[in-house]
């Protein structure tokens, strides 16, 4: 069988801080990155799958999950400081070198985004052949007007953020849309090119709320696993 020229691409590094080892922990019942891997295999169009990571127990937990892992990341491109781009370029000159692999797109699923679903990754990628896009990217709609931002100033009074005049009711602003972290497709060529995941021809993937929770924190994992819990009871009836 010949192998997919997409590459779909889970970087899950050892060191978070937010949520220690959050990428192996069990979310519903299962290690959160596990997720994603299932999202890509379940997928309609073929992929093909990769982890890169630093850590032995997530590259174990990988494998499990159905990805190749065909390499351990250096450590410094696994740094709070090191860019999903820089891990990227590292996986594209590592399956060149080593497997003569050169992907026409590049999939980017990050293990922090466990509601995005095969439909979301058939979608986001029939987009981009359609438009023919240089990248498509999830987005969801801002849940609140940026009008209603402030800061504080040096009296401890609230300040307006630039000259945005207020407005007290959300539907009297123009609808915004945020990166929601689930979806990342880009041509392999612009990647390379413009060394981001945020170039000119970029496309919105429309995603709603519910599946759009990118887990950052605590709280945000402690909902995720509820939300996801109660999902799987529905589905088992």
């Amino acid at each position: 069988m010949a192998v997919s020229d997409i590459l779909a691409l889970i970087t899950a590094r050892g060191g978070s801080k937010g949520v220690p080892r959050k990428n192996v922990r069990p979310l519903a019942g299962k290690p959160l990155l596990a997720w994603s891997a299932a999202a890509a295999l379940n997928a309609q169009t073929p992929l093909k799958l990769v982890l890169s990571t630093d850590d032995p127990e997530i590259a174990a937990a990988g494998k499990a999950a159905g990805a190749e892992v065909p390499f351990l990341r250096p450590a410094e491109l696994a740094s709070d400081t090191a860019s999903s781009e820089a891990a990227v370029r590292h996986t594209l000159e590592w399956l060149a070198d080593n497997e003569g692999y050169r992907p026409r797109l590049i999939l980017l699923l990050q293990p922090t985004s466990p509601f995005r679903t095969s439909g979301d990754i058939d979608r986001a990628l029939a987009l981009q052949r359609e438009k023919d896009a240089d990248s498509v990217v999830s987005v969801t709609e801002n849940e609140r007007p940026p009008q209603w931002l402030r800061t504080i100033d040096e009296q401890g009074l609230l300040r307006e953020v630039g000259s945005t005049p207020y407005i007290t009711r959300r539907q009297e602003s123009d609808k915004l849309y945020r990166f929601n972290g689930a979806i990342y497709v880009i041509k392999t060529e612009v990647l390379l090119e413009e060394r981001t995941f945020y170039p000119r021809n970029m496309v919105p993937y429309l995603m709603p709320a519910e599946r759009s929770l990118d887990i950052d924190s605590e709280l945000d994992f402690l909902i995720a696993d509820l939300l996801m819990t109660h999902r799987m009871q529905e589905k088992r009836g």
